[in-house]
């Protein structure tokens, strides 16, 4: 799969405790977007954050939390993006999600040789 140079960013901010029919919630996004071909996707654990409600959650010893903020970042083409909101708007009962352009430099898996940059 080949991203544009031009593609999109989209961030999911939720917490480490939602659910989606009995699983992690950040799971099933993320086996959802595989499921629809997205190029890829990543979670991304918080020390400690807040959202529209100012609870604070923390991994501090003293304050421990079980429901840590998560980000889910994907990258891919607007429209790829965009048919995934409608899953998200069903899945999603309380967060946040972003989406805003951004600059693709480089997509490849680990195990492919680098090409020397076209002149």
């Amino acid at each position: 799969m080949q991203l544009p140079h031009d593609a999109m960013l989209l961030r999911i901010y939720i917490g480490e405790s939602d659910r989606w029919k009995h699983q992690a919630l950040y799971e099933a996004l993320v086996l959802k977007a595989r499921e629809m071909h997205l190029a890829g996707a990543t979670v991304l654990r918080g020390p400690m954050g807040f959202g529209k409600s100012s609870r604070l959650h923390t991994a501090k010893i003293l304050r421990l939390s079980m429901d840590l903020p998560l980000v889910i970042e994907i990258v891919d083409t607007e429209e790829k993006l965009r048919s995934f909101l409608p899953v998200l708007d069903e899945m999603i009962t309380g967060g946040l999600v972003t989406l805003e352009k951004v600059t693709v430099i480089d997509y490849r898996a680990a195990s492919e040789t680098p090409q020397p940059p076209v002149s």
